[in-house]
């Protein structure tokens, strides 16, 4: 799984958790329609630090409330260099 897999799967769990819609995070963070929908359909192949800030600012939450979950720490998780 890519890092971009794991910030994808972390937002659909959010905004089911926060009953929250793709349309009103992207509003909330700033992230373009079209930034969100490649990252939700996996044609980016990284997502930036800043993206995943905005993220976490979009979700009204800490960057490292955000990255606190067990997908990010999956041996499998594929690191680009």
């Amino acid at each position: 799984m890519t890092v971009n897999d794991a910030v994808a799967k972390r937002i659909s769990k959010l905004l089911q958790e926060k009953n929250m819609s793709q349309y009103r995070l992207e509003q909330e963070s700033g992230i373009q329609h079209g930034s969100m929908q490649c990252i939700m359909n996996g044609r980016n192949k990284t997502v930036t630090l800043s993206t995943v800030i905005l993220l976490a600012r979009g979700f009204n939450m800490p960057l490292t409330e955000f990255l606190d979950d067990e997908i990010f720490c999956s041996a499998d998780l594929e690191i680009e260099k």
